[in-house]
C-alpha cells in the first residue's frame, strides 16, 4: 500500500500496525518524521522492545537480520526491528531476505525500513514484496513551487502567522532544503512572541539566528574551505550542539553528491541529476568543486561510510570520539590531500 509521509502522522490509533514500513527518498525531514510516526505508533501499541540494524556497507550481515525475524522476543509481545539502508539497494542477499520476511511476516515483528535514496530504479522485487504486505512511502523532494504551502502549514502547527511576503522570504533562504526551514521555524517559535511576521521581522530574526549551523558548515566543506569547516566545528561545538543532531544532513548531502559522483563517472546529466534532488541552481557550486576535488565515486561512497561511522558513534554505538570523526570527516571533503586523516584511508 502507498502513502504519502504526511499520512503516516495522520492515521488513527485504531489502524493496525502493518508489518513492515518502507520509507524512502531524498527529502531527508520527511523520512525522519514519517519514521518517528510509525515509532510512536508502536509505542501506543505497547511495543517497548527495539533493534536497529545500518546495512551502510557491503560487510553487514544479512543472516543476523535473518535469524532476529525468527528469534523470540524478550521484553514484549512484539518488537520493532528497523533496518536502515541509506542507499536503498539491499543487494541480492538483502533483497531475498527482506521478500522472504513479506513472504510470511514474523506475528512479533514490526519491519521498519528506512533509505535516504530512492527512484524508480530501486523499486525491485524485495520493494513490490514489501508494498504487498505493508506500507510504501516515499518522500520525494518538495519542488520550488511547493515550498512556500509547506513553511506556511510548518509556521501554523507552531502556533506562528507570517503574511505572504515573510514566508516568501523564508522560503528564499532555505533554498529547498526542509531541515533548514523546520529548523529556522523552531528558533522563530522562540523568537516571534506572538506577533504577525511580515518580511522585514522575519529578515531580522532569521539574520539573528546563530552565526555557525550545519548549512553554512556544509557550504563551506563542499566548498572546500578547511579552515573555516574547523572554525564553524568549534563554534557549534561551544554552542552545545550534539553531533547526533548534525549528522542527519551530512548523510544527506554525502549520499546526494556521491550518486552525482556515480552520475558524472558515467557521462550523466550532471545538471538534470541536481535539479532532480532538489539542489537549486545557487547551491549548485559547492557541489561542482567537491566533485572537481573528489571526481571518483568510490571516494564519495567512502565519504558515506564514514558519515555512518560517526553517527554510530554519536550514538552510542561504535567507539571513538564523534567529534574527532567529524572534524576528520570534514577536513577530508574540504581538502583532498587530508584523506590520508581518515582512519581507512
Amino acid at each position: 500500500m502507498g502513502l504519502r509521509p504526511a499520512q503516516l502522522s495522520s492515521q488513527p490509533a485504531s489502524q493496525a500496525l502493518a508489518p513492515v514500513y518502507l520509507i524512502a527518498g531524498p527529502e531527508t525531514l520527511r523520512v525522519l518524521e514519517a519514521a518517528d510516526a510509525v515509532r510512536a505508533r508502536a509505542r501506543a501499541d505497547g511495543i517497548s522492545e527495539r533493534e536497529v540494524f545500518d546495512a551502510d556497507g557491503r560487510d553487514f550481515d544479512w543472516n543476523q537480520l535473518d535469524a532476529t525475524f525468527n528469534a523470540p522476543s524478550l521484553f514484549s509481545a512484539r518488537r520493532l526491528v528497523e533496518l536502515r539502508l541509506p542507499t536503498g539497494k539491499p543487494g541480492k542477499e538483502g533483497g531475498e531476505v527482506i521478500s522472504q520476511f513479506c513472504a510470511n511476516p514474523a506475528p512479533d515483528v514490526i519491519l521498519l525500513i528506512t533509505c535516504n535514496e530512492w527512484s524508480k530504479a530501486h523499486q525491485g522485487k524485495w520493494a513490490e514484496a514489501v508494498n504487498r504486505v505493508g506500507v510504501l512511502s516515499v518522500a520525494w523532494a518538495i519542488k520550488p513551487h511547493e515550498l512556500p504551502d509547506w513553511i506556511e502549514r510548518r509556521l501554523r502547527q507552531q502556533g506562528l502567522r507570517a503574511d505572504p511576503a515573510a514566508v516568501q522570504r523564508l522560503a528564499e533562504r532555505v533554498e529547498g532544503n526542509l531541515l533548514a526551514a523546520a529548523q529556522e521555524i523552531d528558533k522563530l517559535a522562540l523568537l516571534a512572541s506572538g506577533q504577525t511576521l511580515d518580511a522585514d521581522t522575519m529578515e531580522s530574526l532569521v539574520a539573528d539566528a546563530a552565526r555557525y549551523d550545519v548549512f553554512r558548515l556544509l557550504e563551506a566543506t563542499f566548498s572546500g574551505q578547511p579552515a573555516s569547516v574547523l572554525r564553524m566545528l568549534a563554534g557549534l561545538r561551544g554552542e552545545g550542539e550534539a553531533v547526533a543532531a548534525l549528522m542527519p544532513m551530512v548523510i544527506r548531502e554525502m549520499l546526494s553528491t556521491a550518486a552525482l559522483a556515480r552520475v558524472q563517472a558515467r557521462g550523466g546529466n550532471l545538471a538534470a541529476e541536481m535539479k532532480s534532488r532538489g539542489i537549486w541552481e545557487s547551491r549548485q557550486a559547492p557541489f561542482k568543486r567537491a566533485l572537481q576535488r573528489h571526481p571518483d565515486a568510490k571516494r564519495w561512497e567512502r565519504f558515506v561510510a564514514e558519515a555512518g561511522l560517526v553517527d554510530r558513534m554519536a550514538k552510542g554505538r561504535a567507539d571513538g570520539d564523534p567529534w574527532l570523526g567529524l572534524e576528520r570527516l570534514l577536513v577530508a571533503v574540504a581538502e583532498a590531500r587530508a584523506v590520508r586523516l581518515l582512519a581507512r584511508a
